[in-house]
């Protein structure tokens, strides 16, 4: 009887000893992935990083996007040249390097140019610039 707990304590102490040891599940990636969005950060500089990643009007939201984009399974190599999926990101990403008055006069057709992005955004559909998903 003494013999059977003895071996069942040392089965109970091995176990746990196993658990303890190995990460948790998804949380040793999540922070390589923040480690990797971090270095590229410092890599690219501040701006270059934020209009990159960034979605929202201030691109702030660069990092989380970096971190949440590499959990899917996105790389640089499934996006295009400019690190874009889809014709409407290109566009963003080109009225924000140009500004948006270059951008409303190179592809705007209305009378005030206010259709430019939606221009755009038809032009690099209709050439398959764009990857889609």
């Amino acid at each position: 009887m003494i013999k059977r707990f003895l071996v069942a304590a040392a089965l109970v102490t091995l176990v746990a000893s196993a658990a303890y040891a190995a990460p948790p599940s998804g949380k040793g990636n999540a922070n390589n992935r923040a480690k990797t969005c971090k270095k590229e950060g410092a890599d690219l500089g501040g701006e270059a990083f934020n209009k990159k990643y960034g979605t929202n009007h201030n691109l702030r939201n660069a990092f989380g996007k970096c971190v949440s984009g590499k959990s899917k399974g996105k790389d640089e190599g499934k996006d295009d040249e400019q690190g874009t999926s889809n014709a409407a990101k290109q566009c963003k990403k080109e009225w924000a390097d140009i500004g948006a008055a270059a951008f409303a006069n190179k592809h705007g057709t209305n009378h005030n140019k206010a259709n430019a992005f939606g221009k755009c955004v038809s032009s690099k559909s209709k050439s398959g610039e764009s990857d889609d998903d």
